[in-house]
């Protein structure tokens, strides 16, 4: 009898391991039924008693069957690594699509613009807690930002190729929830702004959500002119870390804002040109569409490029910079310029597809030229005591140089003058030392 019922839970032990899914509380029900089952009889009676769980000089006891304890255990640790996978599949599913939602990449550039506006501000003297709390909350806004952008397009999305696998379109994620995990953020974003930053900073991230997600967004199926209120929406982010770092928004902050607004216009009129028929069935109303040729797309992209080229120089008359930087700059905005000029002259995807790379590699590179040359206080502070030093001098020198030539005249002009005693160095001899006047 004891070795049919030790039979009967292996195979119940087995067939318990097996079966996936179910729930802790069936497992300890069907574990004490079988128990009850096994354990009847007075040969199991017999057997009852101590049962030995691995730990040294500890004894678990436990009334009943020896096999009841080890399906109980046994369907516990089952029923443990099913919830164990459970949560760790649900906290994949739910960071993609948050992911997704907050279009990570995006946002990622908005934080590395906004901490080079902080950067830029800030001077000599770095706070890395702040400029720390300053990203955090700027991704946090701008995360709130994509996904209400998302909400309110989600029919747009479903209706294009590069967008119709997004969380909202696929049904991956529900509208509701979508809403919910935007409000969240957005309000710890702003909140952590306003108490870690300054409430310039905080009113900045919010008026950038609300212009993103309830002008821009609308807009975009309304009138072409979106593209130009994106571009404010992108120039927004390194004046708010600007405005961070040193509490008001100056005209030497308003620079990088300036190469982030006109850098956008040819990034997004390439991209516009190269998803014209997305765009198309999606419903939005992006200036390519209305521009069969693409020569006024080419023409938009390229004036705007050409506004780049006096930055390097301003952030070095304005002394952001060093004299490299606007070197640098210059010779970016030539490259992007030409790129530009060769969309204008073909209109092909290919030469819209370059002017599209170049940009992406533009950005990144002038702000690491900006940080890199930047001129702190402390060093714009020496230049200017060195300056006004010079002036000081400048005067005096005049003055000395004034005096030594007005006695030189005089002593002229008092004496006599009195011949050479030979012109030794005329030729041939015109190795000889120069003449030399002799006093009687």
């Amino acid at each position: 009898m004891w070795r049919n019922s030790v039979g009967f839970s292996s195979k119940l032990l087995t067939s318990k391991s097996s079966c996936s899914r179910l729930p802790l509380l069936n497992h300890g029900v069907a574990s004490r039924s079988t128990s009850t089952a096994a354990g009847s009889g007075p040969e199991s009676t017999e057997a009852a008693g101590t049962v030995k769980v691995g730990f040294s000089s500890t004894e678990w006891v436990r009334t009943g069957s020896p096999t009841s304890s080890a399906v109980d255990l046994s369907s516990f640790a089952a029923a443990s690594v099913l919830k164990g996978r459970d949560i760790v599949d649900m906290a994949k599913h739910y960071g993609r699509c948050y992911a997704e939602l907050s279009k990570a990449r995006l946002s990622m550039l908005v934080v590395a613009t906004s901490g080079t506006g902080y950067i830029l501000g800030s001077g000599s003297a770095i706070d890395y807690m702040g400029l720390c709390c300053t990203c955090a909350g700027t991704m946090m806004v701008a995360a709130s930002a994509s996904t209400l952008n998302q909400v309110f397009e989600v029919k747009n999305d479903a209706k294009m190729n590069r967008t119709k696998k997004r969380p909202l379109p696929s049904g991956r994620i529900s509208i509701p929830h979508a809403v919910t995990w935007a409000a969240s953020i957005g309000i710890l974003g702003t909140g952590l702004l306003a108490s870690k930053a300054n409430m310039l900073a905080a009113g900045l991230g919010a008026s950038n959500l609300v212009l993103y997600a309830f002008v821009y967004t609308p807009l975009k199926q309304i009138h072409p002119i979106n593209t130009w209120v994106g571009a404010i929406v992108g120039a927004i982010p390194p004046l708010l870390g600007w405005a961070a770092a040193s509490g008001q928004v100056s005209l030497n902050g308003m620079l990088l804002p300036a190469a982030l607004y006109f850098w956008q216009i040819p990034h997004f009129m390439a991209l516009a040109y190269l998803c014209r028929k997305d765009y198309a069935d999606g419903g939005f109303r992006m200036y390519s569409l209305a521009d069969a040729s693409g020569q006024r797309t080419a023409s938009v992209a390229f004036r705007n490029c050409l506004y780049l080229l006096p930055l390097g120089y301003l952030a070095y008359d304005w002394s952001l910079t060093s004299g490299w930087f606007c070197l640098e700059s210059t010779l970016l905005a030539l490259a992007i310029s030409g790129t530009a000029i060769s969309f204008y002259l073909n209109r092909t995807t290919k030469d819209a597809r370059r002017m599209f790379h170049a940009s992406l590699l533009y950005l990144p590179v002038f702000m690491s030229g900006l940080l890199v040359h930047r001129v702190t206080e402390s060093e714009q502070q020496m230049t200017i005591e060195h300056m006004s030093k010079i002036i000081e001098l400048s005067p005096s020198l005049e003055t000395a140089e004034a005096a030594q030539e007005e006695k030189r005249k005089q002593s002229i002009g008092n004496g006599q003058r009195r011949p050479p005693v030979a012109y030794a160095s005329v030729a041939p001899f015109p190795f000889l030392p120069a003449p030399s006047y002799a006093t009687f």
